[in-house]
């Protein structure tokens, strides 16, 4: 019958009764033959392999069958061209698994992989907390590429000897080790290994291994050869040399003359990881010269999510919980957490705003505020946020007691916007008339007079240089305002997300956020035409 169905397949052309006889084979639970459709109807009918592959295994759970084999060789039928399938059919004799109790965290990482690979990017540089998987992703990745084409070399390069002496003995165990699949699926043998010059030649010696590793600096002028990958993992040692301009300048020049020179050929992708210390590193130097570049890719994924839950709770001893996250950001400097475990580079030095240094309050003053007032800097799209400060006015003290920072769609953010009028009783509000600011003023306007509270709102187009009207007015927001202290603030809400990007303003880098400090800005600025004259009464001298 397979060989009937073969002859049928190349023969007739007739795909789709092939399709209708796999559907007969499986409808009978004659899950061999229906592989055998699939295995000429492949890679036109994958997603009929992966529904194939989750009703075998679900038949298998059920005790409808017990071809575990079967269930591999069918993840070994797209392994060769899917990563994430590689992933799962490489691991798939061992015990301790690396990807498959990780892959909540790591999937996007590997559907950006599979981009790089197919030519949809020549640039992925990810951001990722220590020991959430980035690194033995990039291994695995290594090893299928190797797999797929062993002749065009691929070259990795840390700052750190030691770091790549791992990465090429876990590499080596992966392409020579049984309880790994690559043998079984690619059918080819390392040929030569060289432990003091980190390089593995697969198939054949070649001048330019299949997979070498180098350290950044070592003088690799004639040695080594990127031809299908540059993979570029931790190249700046740590804080001290992320605080040190002159070394990060160097460290850049060194990529550019010891690392990038080493590319061969214009289908080099490249693969940079790495924690991110500072705006100025290779990775933010990158992200500059790429930021209009749509074949360059920039993933971040931080420790905590918006609402302060881990984002790599794998569960057991391999994930890292909300609670290990937190004990760390209370054992450590708030910057480095901040690099080390949010992907978030601060220049100290270059802050505008020091959340040490700015004034903060835990609850109201008792007495009646002399007026609440309100700003709102309006989105211009493109992953702007719309934000709205909300501030309650004691004589020369301005309390930020609210805020709105939100990238949500237009509808969301104006009841966002309207409900904090409402709940503050706002009588004042401007709103930046830039782009569609004008007309989210009309919408909050309505949203706020439908809930019995008519706000004074105006509008004003904003003509001033937004980076001048930042630095500028920053020492009148140091001065007047007080904001939330830290054990006060809801956690995981909009006002943490806007005193984080408040605090991570650089003057000496390029901000990829500036609407918060500009919307303090643009508070001042207002505060500024309609200070509040307070009135007492007072003995008569006369």
């Amino acid at each position: 019958m397979q060989t009937i169905l073969f002859a049928y397949s190349f023969f007739m052309g007739e795909r789709m009764e092939l399709l209708d006889a796999y559907k007969v084979f499986l409808d009978k639970g004659e899950y061999g033959q229906a592989f055998e459709c699939l295995k000429v109807l492949y890679p036109s009918e994958y997603q009929t392999l992966v529904d194939f592959r989750n009703i075998l295994a679900a038949a298998i759970i059920d005790g409808k069958s017990d071809d575990i084999k079967l269930l591999r060789s069918a993840w070994g039928l797209s392994a060769k061209d899917r990563f994430e399938d590689f992933c799962i059919f490489h691991e798939w004799d061992r015990e301790d698994k690396f990807y498959m109790p990780r892959r909540k965290g790591l999937k996007p990482v590997v559907d950006a992989l599979q981009r790089l690979a197919d030519d949809e990017l020549d640039l992925l540089c990810v951001s990722m907390p220590p020991g959430t998987g980035k690194t033995g992703l990039a291994i695995y990745f290594m090893a299928w590429l190797c797999g797929r084409n062993p002749k065009d070399a691929i070259l990795g390069s840390s700052h750190n000897a030691s770091f790549l002496r791992g990465v090429y003995d876990e590499i080596l165990k992966e392409l020579t080790a049984d309880e790994y699949g690559w043998k079984d699926l690619f059918k080819r043998k390392v040929v030569r290994t060289n432990a003091q010059d980190l390089k593995i030649d697969v198939d054949q010696l070649q001048r330019f291994p299949s997979v070498q590793f180098t350290s950044i600096g070592a003088g690799n002028s004639g040695k080594c050869r990127a031809v299908q990958l540059l993979y570029v993992d931790d190249i700046v040692e740590g804080e001290q040399e992320a605080l040190s301009p002159e070394r990060l300048a160097k460290k850049y020049q060194l990529y550019t003359v010891d690392l990038k020179q080493r590319k061969q050929g214009d289908k080099c992708k490249e693969l940079h990881i790495a924690t991110r210390w500072s705006v100025h590193d290779v990775i933010g130097v990158l992200q500059q010269i790429n930021a209009n570049n749509p074949r360059a890719l920039f993933i971040s994924m931080p420790a905590l999510d918006e609402h302060g839950n881990s984002n790599f709770d794998y569960g057991g001893s391999i994930g890292f919980t909300k609670e290990f996250y937190e004990e760390m950001k209370n054992s450590m400097d708030d910057y480095a957490f901040r690099a080390l475990y949010m992907n978030e580079p601060i220049e100290r030095e270059g802050l505008l705003y020091q959340a040490k240094e700015l004034r903060r309050f835990y609850s109201l003053p008792e007495e009646q505020p002399d007026a609440v007032l309100a700003v709102c800097d309006t989105s211009e799209g493109k992953g702007d946020d719309t934000v709205m400060i909300i501030g309650y006015v004691y004589g020369e003290e301005h309390y930020i007691a609210d805020v709105v920072c939100s990238d949500e769609r237009p509808d969301i953010v104006n009841g966002l916007c309207a409900n904090a009028i409402v709940k503050h009783r706002v009588k004042s509000c401007r709103f930046e008339s830039n782009s569609g600011g004008a007309r989210m003023a009309d919408k909050v306007y309505e949203l706020a007079l439908e809930q019995g509270v008519k706000c004074n709102i105006t509008k004003k187009y904003t003509t001033a240089n937004k980076e001048t009207k930042i630095v500028h007015n920053a020492p009148w927001v140091i001065e007047h305002c007080l904001f939330m202290d830290d054990n006060v603030m809801p956690k995981g809400g909009m006002y943490q997300r806007f005193f984080r990007l408040l605090t991570s303003y650089s003057m000496k880098g390029r901000n990829k956020h500036d609407d918060c400090p500009d919307a303090m800005a643009q508070y001042a600025l207002f505060c500024d035409i309609t200070k509040v004259a307070s009135v007492t009464v007072g003995r008569r001298i006369f």
